[in-house]
């Protein structure tokens, strides 16, 4: 069999398993595998990014094979500085990776009989997700050939690492929505439903902290009904004034910021620093067509919201928004609004 011919082969039986893993670790596993296999290497090791430092994940690996546990816990520490060459060159190449000074750890390199490396990036529609590297046990040269099918399996892996993600978010998404018009249709308690959704939006889209204000009576000033996790110290800084970019969205305009230290829009700046706030997204809070309030998302680092998260906590603030309108029509046949108007401060206008 051609050395092409075994490539194609081992192609199209990880494509194959690969689709019938479990889980996003046991298939990264398959392709570390496949590698070794198929290259007949020492061993192999995928490193992904930390999406929220944009740094890889130190001490962690994805997956890998061959290697002892002291040394994959020594972390990627040549991966951050060779990624740019990667992504220029897309690949790199240590022929003796105990005495080339581009690595570090070389004496664990030789304690763990590494001869050479051949790293490539893991990829996926442009971005960089991680890195591959393959090891050998002797020193040794790689072909074109051998490059390009490690270079293939990154590039698999990446397709496959963005398509799980991208499943999962929708499983969390699904979850979220279903689990709001779930509390919604069985209960009352406005103020219950509104904090799991704060809860549920910041874990499911791994935000800082998520918290939704609603007008008070004079129109002028917003009061905080749910929130987690924020500090008892930012939540309690100082009013919250419905204007710059909160009357936008109280306008039923979605703003997204991206970096709030500068944004002219931006209220209590220093307190946002102070509490490793970065970027923000409001949401307009509608009843009965009037906007009453925003639900609020923030981020620890700087973020461009995607279309897809802006359209799910879009559509979790408008079911915020009926929760409220299912209230407010229960307590006025209960003739209780006065109840209702003290615990989540609503101004008459709601009715």
């Amino acid at each position: 069999m051609s050395t092409e011919a075994g490539y194609f082969r081992a192609l199209s039986k990880l494509s194959k398993e690969a689709g019938a893993a479990a889980d996003e670790k046991e298939m990264l596993q398959l392709y570390v595998s496949a590698a070794v296999k198929t290259l007949k290497a020492k061993a192999a090791v995928i490193f992904l990014m930390d999406q929220d430092s944009e740094r890889y994940i130190q001490n962690t690996a994805a997956a890998q094979v061959g290697l002892s546990e002291r040394y994959i816990h020594a972390g990627p520490a040549h991966a951050v500085k060779i990624s740019p060459q990667l992504l220029k060159d897309g690949h790199m190449y240590f022929r003796d990776a105990t005495t080339d000074r581009r690595l570090a750890n070389r004496d664990a390199k030789k304690a763990e009989g590494i001869g050479s490396i051949l790293s490539v990036p893991v990829m996926d529609k442009g971005k960089m997700l991680g890195i591959l590297s393959l090891y050998t046990k002797d020193i040794r040269a790689f072909s074109r050939e051998e490059i390009d099918f490690l270079s293939i399996l990154a590039e698999q892996g990446g397709s496959a690492i963005a398509n799980a993600h991208l499943i999962q978010r929708l499983r969390n998404q699904s979850r979220i929505f279903l689990k709001l018009a779930a509390s919604i249709s069985e209960s009352l308690d406005v103020k219950t439903i509104l904090q799991a959704l704060t809860q549920d939006l910041v874990q499911s889209l791994d935000l800082k902290a998520a918290s939704v204000r609603l007008l008070d009576e004079n129109k002028r000033t917003l009061k905080t009904v749910a929130s987690f996790g924020l500090s008892e110290s930012y939540l309690n800084k100082g009013q919250i004034l419905a204007d710059k970019n909160i009357a936008q969205a109280l306008k039923g305009k979605t703003i997204a910021i991206t970096d709030v230290l500068t944004d002219e829009g931006i209220q209590y700046k220093e307190e946002k620093k102070k509490e490793g706030i970065v970027s923000m997204l409001y949401v307009p809070v509608t009843s009965k067509e009037e906007v009453i309030g925003v639900l609020i998302i923030y981020s620890g680092r700087k973020r461009k919201f995607t279309e897809d998260e802006i359209l799910l906590v879009t559509a979790l603030a408008y079911q915020g928004g009926l929760a409220i309108t299912n209230a407010c029509l229960y307590m006025t046949v209960q003739d209780d609004i006065k109840d209702l108007k003290e615990n989540i401060w609503s101004h008459k206008c709601w009715f």
